[in-house]
């Protein structure tokens, strides 16, 4: 039998004002028990109305807390922005930019949801990594894949 299954991994990196990379982080997630119905959800709907799925919209946080299927939020969400979609062989992509001011302070969550509304929507995965400190120039950009194997 060929099971499919969904395997999250992020990659965060943080530039200085001056452009310089100043931190550059890389980790797997866990995909959510809301994402997964989301998906399955998304997926019988599809043949409907392909434009139904939103699930574009990267968040960051605060809280270390590890990630589990459970989770709905993250901890404690900072800032949320609309990222840019791709796809590749099996991998669904998904990469955000938070510009200067944008999701300033500690971070160390991330999670991918289905609105631009902060603290709202389905949470899709959930991933918590080290620390990066983003000053207020600094731009942070996120990409996380999905594989589906």
């Amino acid at each position: 039998m060929n099971d499919a299954r969904l395997k999250g991994r992020w990659y965060i990196k943080l530039y200085g004002a001056d452009g310089e990379l100043k931190n550059d982080i890389a980790g797997d997630n866990v995909i959510v028990d809301t994402g997964k119905q989301f998906l399955a959800d998304f997926l019988a709907s599809a043949a409907v109305a392909a434009s139904t799925f939103t699930m574009r919209y990267i968040a960051i946080g605060s809280d270390n807390s590890a990630e589990a299927a459970s989770n709905t939020a993250l901890g404690v969400e900072t800032a949320r922005v609309s990222a840019t979609v791709s796809t590749a062989t099996n991998i669904y992509r998904l990469i955000a930019t938070f510009g200067s001011g944008v999701g300033t302070g500690n971070i160390y969550e991330y999670g991918v949801f289905s609105t631009a509304t902060t603290g709202a929507g389905t949470m899709f995965s959930r991933d918590t990594e080290g620390l990066i400190t983003k000053g207020a120039n600094d731009e942070l950009v996120v990409t996380t894949e999905v594989t589906i194997s």
